[in-house]
């Protein structure tokens, strides 16, 4: 068995403007996430890329001197 409901159509225009408020809230609600977790993300690549950047300029100066090394024991 169906229940059915009689509303004014006020009332019902009142239903639909709640529902779309509500679909508003959670759109916003799940863009801020969306935007927070992507600053997130970006802030974690930022730092590893500035961890391998120093790394690399770590490890370049001593690949420089072994192949300096290296290279004067061949002669």
């Amino acid at each position: 068995m169906r229940t059915v409901y009689v509303v004014s159509d006020s009332q019902l225009e009142e239903i639909k403007r709640k529902q779309r408020e509500e679909e508003l809230d959670n759109l916003e609600a799940s863009r801020k996430r969306l935007e927070e977790t992507y600053h997130s993300r970006v802030k974690i690549i930022d730092e590893r890329e500035h961890e391998l950047q120093q790394e690399l300029q770590a490890l370049t100066p001593a690949k420089k001197k072994a192949e300096l090394v290296a290279g004067e024991t061949e002669k």
